[in-house]
C-alpha cells in the first residue's frame, strides 16, 4: 500500500471543494481544523493505515467522547474521499444509541420563556425577538439570515443550503413582531436582524448575547445556546404532530435517524414511563 504525506497544498484544495459544495463557512473552518490536527500529530509521518489505527487509538487515550472521536474520523474520511485515498478510509467507533439524556443541557419551555422575559426586561428587543424566532421555526442560527423583511411579507422563507432549498413556514403572530421590529428598526429590505454598523449579526455575537441572559434569567449556562433552541422547537413539534418524517423536512434532515436525536427524551422522563408500565408490585 502506497503511503502520503499531507501538505498544506492539499488542505487549500480540500477547502475549495467544500466551498464548492457550499458547505457552511463554520463547516470549512472545522474540516480545516480536524484534518491540521491530524497533520499536526503525524509530524511530517505519512499517512498509512497504521498511522491512521495509532490516532484513533490516541484520540481513546486522551479521553475524548466516542461521538466526538467519530466526529474527527469522518472528517478524515472526507478528506481522505477528497484525494483519492479510499484504501485509507477507517471503521467508526460502535456508539449504542443512547436511550436517554441527561438535563443538565436540557432546555425546558419555562425556562426558555424566562430567557425571553429578562431579554424583555433589560431592553434587548433584538435578542429577544431573535430567540423567539429561531425557537418558532427550529431555524439554525446560521439561518438566520433568511429572516427578511421580504420572507416575513410572504409568511416564508426559502432556506438554501448545502446544495438544497426548504421553505419554512412563519407563524402569523411571529410575523407581527418582526414586521413590528423592522418598522421600528426602519428595515424595509433584506435581513432582519443586523447589527449597529448595519451588517447581519454573527454566530458568535448571537451565542455571546445568549450566555451574557443565563445568570439574570436563573438559567443553566450549559443549557444556554442557539442550537438548544432548535432542539427544545424539535421536541414540541414533535408532541403536537407526532409525525417524525414531517419533522425531518422541517428541520432539513436528510437523515430521520438526525432528527430521532433530537427527541431522545431525558432520564427524568425515561424514569416516569418505566414507572407507567407497572410491573412492579
Amino acid at each position: 500500500m502506497d503511503s502520503h504525506i499531507l501538505t498544506n497544498k492539499q488542505l487549500i484544495s480540500f477547502k475549495y471543494q467544500l466551498r464548492s459544495e457550499e458547505r457552511e463557512q463554520s463547516t470549512i473552518e472545522k474540516y480545516i481544523r480536524e484534518v491540521r490536527f491530524f497533520m499536526r500529530w503525524l509530524a511530517g509521518r505519512p499517512v498509512t493505515a497504521e498511522a491512521i489505527t495509532n490516532w484513533k487509538n490516541y484520540l481513546r487515550d486522551e479521553d475524548y467522547k466516542p461521538e466526538t472521536i467519530n466526529s474527527k474520523l469522518s472528517t478524515l474520511n472526507k478528506f481522505f474521499k477528497f484525494m483519492g485515498w479510499q484504501e485509507l478510509r477507517i471503521k467508526y467507533l460502535k456508539i449504542q444509541r443512547k436511550l436517554f439524556r441527561g438535563t443538565e443541557k436540557e432546555l425546558t419551555k419555562e425556562e426558555y420563556l424566562r430567557l425571553l422575559e429578562t431579554a424583555n426586561h433589560l431592553g434587548k428587543a433584538r435578542l429577544a425577538l431573535l430567540i423567539e424566532t429561531i425557537c418558532a421555526t427550529g431555524i439554525r442560527v446560521s439561518e438566520v439570515k433568511y429572516i427578511t423583511a421580504e420572507a416575513i411579507q410572504a409568511g416564508r422563507a426559502d432556506i438554501a443550503l448545502k446544495g438544497k432549498i426548504r421553505t419554512i413556514l412563519l407563524p402569523g403572530k411571529l410575523c407581527r413582531k418582526l414586521q413590528k421590529y423592522a418598522q421600528k428598526q426602519k428595515i424595509t429590505s433584506g435581513e432582519i436582524f443586523l447589527t449597529r454598523s448595519g451588517r447581519g449579526i454573527s454566530r458568535r455575537q448571537i451565542w455571546a448575547e445568549m450566555k451574557a441572559l443565563c445568570k439574570k434569567a436563573g438559567v443553566a449556562p450549559s443549557k444556554v445556546f442557539p442550537h438548544n433552541l432548535r432542539h427544545l422547537f424539535a421536541r414540541t413539534f414533535y408532541r403536537a404532530c407526532r409525525d417524525v418524517t414531517k419533522l425531518a423536512d422541517v428541520l432539513g434532515h436528510s437523515s430521520i435517524e438526525t432528527t430521532r436525536i433530537y427527541l431522545v427524551s431525558t432520564g427524568i422522563e425515561h424514569a416516569r414511563q418505566l414507572e407507567r408500565l407497572g410491573l412492579i408490585s
